[in-house]
């Protein structure tokens, strides 16, 4: 059954469907050179400086699977996530789907009283009915906490983290819902660490133990554009990027797969006990441009260093 919201996306839904690409494991690692082991180098350089300077706490994971190279502040440390947890509750409604447990097509309604705190289904009336896919894309682009809830009742807090378990994942907790505060006051916060969010966005991105049909219209979902992410608006417009951003009182942070040609990366950001808020935007934002302009510098240049583009009008 065709739904509003799924008429509304299907021109999106087309374009990153589109392109077919399913996030497949990059060649073999190369070692880097000299040369560009300096550019790294510096990319370290530049994280630490934001750290330096940012009011609160920063934690980083970056991994570049053409090369081998991962890049680590704070890696194992365990944030809140904030919404980047949906990215979990994602995987398992696809996992569900492919398993005959869910019918991604069925009609359910969002029955009232619901949530607030960002979305759209808190604007809406009380006679909507969405599939849970159209669920899923409310969830992963608006980052609406109601239909992330829907989701997290349909399939099961339990399931994510056995889920989550299985993927070795073992940092990685859903304990609440959205805007559940009182279980945020209990201590029951949805918690990852960088490295754990980067390599869960890795997994949305190839679509692991998916069938690949499954798999790319999770991708093709995923890759929708979020205009509020401070990570993917500091990439090219046209760059195509799996990502979810989370923000809560004192914490921001953001993870993602960047579909650069010939180099995909992942890269996770998060941020803690933010005296203002907005720094940590700032800082996802500087960090996210600074790492695709290492790569992308890397995979557009020769042996010696000098890159290759269009525009160039050297002799």
């Amino acid at each position: 059954m065709e739904t509003a919201v799924s008429r509304l996306l299907a021109p999106c839904l087309v374009t990153a469907f589109g392109a077919g690409w399913l996030g497949a494991p990059a060649a073999p690692a190369a070692e880097l050179g000299t040369k560009p082991a300096e550019l790294v180098a510096k990319l370290r350089g530049h994280i630490q400086s934001i750290d330096a300077r940012l009011d609160g706490v920063l934690g980083v994971y970056v991994e570049d699977p053409a090369s081998g190279t991962v890049i680590e502040l704070r890696a194992d440390e365990v944030f809140p996530t904030a919404s980047s947890i949906k990215l979990a509750v994602l995987y398992e409604l696809y996992r569900q789907a492919d398993e005959g447990r869910i019918d991604l097509a069925e009609v359910t309604r969002a029955p009232l009283p619901r949530v607030t705190g960002g979305g759209v289904l808190e604007l809406l009336g009380d006679r909507v009915s969405l599939t849970w896919r159209d669920l899923a894309v409310l969830t992963h682009v608006w980052s609406d906490n109601e239909a992330a809830n829907l989701l997290v009742r349909r399939v099961g807090i339990d399931a994510v983290n056995r889920r989550l378990d299985a993927l070795g994942l073992p940092q990685t907790r859903l304990r609440r819902q959205m805007m559940d505060l009182a279980a945020a006051r209990r201590g029951d916060e949805n918690v990852s660490t960088p490295r754990e969010l980067a390599r869960l966005a890795a997994i949305l991105a190839r679509g692991e133990a998916l069938t690949s049909d499954r798999a790319r219209d999770l991708l093709a979902l995923a890759t929708l554009r979020d205009p509020l992410s401070s990570f993917r608006r500091a990439l090219p417009e046209d760059q195509r990027a799996l990502n979810k951003r989370g923000e809560l009182e004192g914490v921001r942070c953001d993870a993602g797969w960047v579909d650069l040609p010939g180099r995909p990366y992942t890269a996770a950001i998060m941020t803690a006990y933010l005296k203002r808020e907005a720094d940590g935007e700032a800082a996802i934002a500087e960090l996210s441009a600074a790492i695709y302009s290492t790569f992308d510098r890397l995979v557009r240049s020769s042996e010696y260093g000098r890159i290759i583009s269009d525009r160039d009008t050297g002799k």
